[in-house]
């Protein structure tokens, strides 16, 4: 079975909302697409910004839930086309994964899956975005790139992460949509509490 075939497969099987009310909601775009070393998934590096409680970190590109737009998928199209410059309205639409809360923060964040075929888009960022990178899914479930992080901000606790490009980290909620959907490919990879 080919990885588009087994991500189809995995984002099928449905999203589960997190029965939790919010103020607040997000979506987010995973973006797949065939690389030189398998199947990649595309990755931000939000910019520091002061007061912004994801400042720095590395996420999917998205964003908040605007009142014009029509459901979390819209949302989630309207946010990767603004942070990024990438028109996935062509793209495959692969579904959607189980609904997360934010758990420090008070917002309930939907990922949806797209598929690109062809050569790696060109990618305009914008003032939210410091970078773009395209990461290997072998690169994200290995072993040894999982890492204890102490986040700077939050002195003394330490979180599960996956280490990437040398000194950046994968954790939190952006962790925890992997965690879903690694689960989905029966795929090894980090236990959450």
């Amino acid at each position: 079975m080919s990885d588009l075939q087994r991500l189809k497969a995995a984002f099928g099987l449905g999203a589960r909302a997190t029965g939790l009310p919010s103020a607040a909601r997000a979506s987010v775009a995973a973006v797949f697409r065939a690389g030189d070393a398998g199947t990649e998934l595309l990755f931000i590096e939000r910019a520091t910004r002061k007061g912004d409680p994801w400042s720095g970190h590395m996420a999917l590109p998205g964003g908040r839930v605007d009142p014009d737009d029509a459901d979390s998928h819209a949302t989630a199209l309207r946010e990767t086309w603004e942070e990024i410059g990438l028109d996935l309205t062509d793209a495959q639409s692969l579904g959607q994964l189980d609904d997360l809360d934010g758990r420090r923060r008070q917002i309930v964040v939907s990922a949806h899956g797209y598929w690109l075929d062809g050569p790696r888009p060109a990618l305009v960022t914008n003032h939210e975005v410091a970078d773009t990178m395209w990461i290997p899914l072998t690169e994200l479930y290995n072993p040894e790139a999982f890492i204890s992080y102490d986040y700077p901000d939050l002195a003394g606790q330490t979180f599960p992460g996956i280490r990437i490009h040398g000194d950046r980290v994968i954790w939190g909620l952006t962790l925890r949509i992997l965690v879903d959907l690694f689960a989905r490919l029966d795929q090894p990879f980090l236990v959450l509490d």
